[in-house]
């Protein structure tokens, strides 16, 4: 017989231990996104108890009043099929109620998120490489942290459905990492940021007003970490720009998520949209 679990907002320590069995399921998580998920929204990671062991998690962050983002959804292995998912999920909606819900799933969950209301916008492909290589010449790249933090905040404010400024500073300042921005006609024109993962590392987020931006952003953050150092792109499918510049580095696919939204997809700049933030937060 299924017990009822005791689900409340999990402190620091236990969104680490979330952040340990994602990477049990082969998610590959930043070795510091921990802190930068807090500061999106602290009451938004939820964990479930079973006499006092955890046995469930979900996250389940708002942005601004009326988007919210669906990630961390785990049962431990030998908890599942018990009934405890559709638990802390339900509580986890409840937490998101009233909003517009985006979320990456696994494929093999996408007919489950459909009975609860979500409908497929795209597919985001996950795309695997290595290091390396020589960075641009003649691009006009730099370090974001020599530019004012509001710059860089309007500029991605297109790329998200809510404002996520707090999240923004502390994701371009993980330890490990590094964060670029690059100038076209003397005005930022895209910005990227590789960081440090339990395996290797990934480009998240990569935007930029031209193919031709990303591809020198790409390889300057690319030339950061070395050649024997495996490199992680999550490109969404409906740019085939993006597709094409993964392809074009000899990257090949390791995984795939269904960006799914509970209402209509967000109207974002999907053309400058090279390769999204993380598939946890969106």
């Amino acid at each position: 017989m299924t017990g009822c679990l005791e689900i409340r907002p999990m402190n620091r320590a236990e969104v680490d231990l979330a952040i340990d069995w994602a990477a049990q399921e082969g998610w590959n998580p930043g070795l510091h996104d921990a802190n930068c998920f807090a500061q999106a929204d602290p009451g938004g990671f939820l964990m479930g108890f079973l006499d006092g062991e955890p046995v469930a998690t979900i996250s389940v962050v708002r942005y601004g009043d009326s988007f919210g983002f669906l990630g961390f959804y785990i049962v431990r292995p030998e908890y599942r099929g018990q009934g405890y998912g559709i638990q802390i999920w339900n509580d986890g909606l409840l937490h998101l109620e009233g909003r517009n819900i985006g979320l990456d799933g696994v494929v093999a969950q996408q007919d489950n998120y459909k009975k609860s209301g979500f409908r497929l916008a795209w597919r985001n492909i996950r795309y695997a490489g290595t290091g390396g290589g020589p960075a641009p010449v003649g691009a006009e790249i730099f370090e974001l942290a020599s530019l004012p933090f509001a710059a860089l905040d309007a500029y991605d404010r297109p790329f998200f459905p809510a404002e996520r400024s707090l999240f923004l500073r502390c994701w371009i300042e993980q330890p490990g990492s590094h964060a670029l921005g690059i100038l076209e006609e003397g005005r930022l024109s895209g910005y990227g940021v590789i960081r440090p993962c339990r395996e290797g590392y990934k480009i998240g987020p990569l935007f930029a007003d031209s193919p031709a931006l990303a591809e020198s952003l790409f390889q300057a953050l690319k030339a950061r970490i070395g050649p024997g150092d495996s490199l992680y792109l999550d490109t969404p499918e409906v740019n085939p720009e993006a597709v094409a510049l993964a392809q074009r580095h000899g990257m090949e696919v390791s995984f795939e998520t269904a960006r799914m939204y509970t209402r209509e997809a967000p109207e974002l700049p999907i053309d400058r949209l090279f390769g999204i933030t993380s598939f946890e937060l969106g």
